[in-house]
Formats: structure tokens, C-alpha cells, sequence
């Protein structure tokens, strides 16, 4: 019976060295997966929206559209939008009346959202500039063509 008993905890010690193990490795993987911050950069465009939504809980989410000549049809132009979140609330009320001119934003990119984060694995942190769109008024000689098609 003497020899049983060894046995017993060298088995137990195992498990709970396994245990450890597993637990270890898996806040490892949350910890990358959800809150290492895999880049950082900053985008420019025109700000599209910022809303504020939710079911349970609540976060703001905007997009900013920027032009360029990345298209599915060579020679085309399309513009790619760059869906985003914010965390601060003063960010995202400046960003609310800044809302169809030109910004920068700095953001932070996660490998995955978490909900009380955000929709998006882009959390923007700071504005960088927010610019006035310059308003060019269209003479009558450009706006000719346009009325004759219409007629």
C-alpha cells in the first residue's frame, strides 16, 4: 500500500502542472488575440459618419472614405472605406461635428474586436487634423454641359 501513495501524488502534480499549463497558454492567446496591438498608423478622408450604437453595449463606430485608384476594372477608380471605433468619448463628439470633412486619424489595430471595444478591430485613438473640404463653385461654362443632357 506504501507504494501506491507516491503514485497517487506524482500523478496529481502532473495534472495540475498540465492545468497550469493550459491555463497559462490560453490567457496568452486572449491577451494577442484581443488586446495586443498588432500596428498603429494613421488614415486620411472624408468622414462619412459616427454614430453611436448598440444592443448591450453601446460604442461609437464611424467610416472614412478615401479615394483612390484601386478598382476591380482596370482604369476604374473606387473608394475604399475605412471602418473604425472610438473609445473616448470627447474624440468621438469632435468627430461627430466634423462629419463630411476631411481628417486624420491615428488608430490602433487588434487581430480581433472585443464588444465593449467596438465593432472594429480599428480603435481610433487621436485626430490628427481635421481640414474644411475648399468649396469650388462651378462656373456656367462647366455646368452647360450637364443641363443640355438633361434636357
Amino acid at each position: 500500500m506504501d507504494d501506491l501513495t507516491p503514485k497517487k501524488k506524482k500523478s496529481r502534480k502532473g495534472c495540475t502542472l498540465l492545468i497550469g499549463v493550459v491555463i497559462l497558454a490560453l490567457g496568452i492567446f486572449v491577451y494577442v488575440r484581443y488586446y495586443y496591438v498588432f500596428g498603429t498608423g494613421v488614415k486620411s478622408g472624408e468622414l462619412n459618419y459616427l454614430v453611436y450604437k448598440g444592443v448591450v453595449f453601446k460604442t461609437y463606430e464611424g467610416k472614412l472614405i478615401q479615394s483612390g485608384f484601386r478598382a476591380d476594372m482596370p482604369g476604374g477608380l473606387q473608394s475604399n472605406q475605412f471602418e473604425f471605433s472610438v473609445e473616448d468619448k470627447e474624440i468621438a463628439q469632435r468627430l461627430m461635428v466634423a462629419s463630411g470633412k476631411m481628417v486624420q486619424l491615428h488608430y490602433r489595430e487588434y487581430f480581433a474586436p472585443v464588444p465593449w471595444r467596438g465593432y472594429t478591430k480599428f480603435i481610433v485613438d487621436s485626430i490628427v487634423a481635421i481640414e474644411e473640404k475648399p468649396l469650388t463653385p462651378l462656373t456656367e461654362e462647366e455646368l452647360t454641359p450637364y443641363i443640355l443632357e438633361s434636357m
